[in-house]
């Protein structure tokens, strides 16, 4: 039973923890160099999230018209892409 569940670990994460763990720092430092080379600070990304969570609640209602707007711009290009990867993949 401890080796299907290792197993199914293994599955889900992609290989060896271990090795999955030692993969997720290396590009956390990749990316935080990019990040840093743009101008981007982890602080300012929480607070803009932040930011944002507020603004959101503070519109109410309005929230759902902003997010809904946002969300058909997306789906014009989501779904068909979406569509098309899972028509070409039907085959094999």
């Amino acid at each position: 039973m401890q080796q299907r569940s290792s197993g199914n670990l293994e599955r889900f994460l992609g290989g060896s923890p271990g090795a999955v763990a030692v993969r997720l720092v290396l590009l956390s430092i990749l990316v935080g160099v990019v990040l840093s080379a743009v101008g981007l600070d982890p602080l300012n990304i929480i607070h803009s999230i932040e930011r944002l969570l507020r603004s959101v609640w503070d519109m109410g209602f309005d929230a759902i018209v902003w997010l809904w707007r946002y969300f058909l711009l997306g789906a014009v290009l989501v779904i068909p892409i979406w569509l098309i990867i899972r028509l070409g993949k039907g085959g094999r």
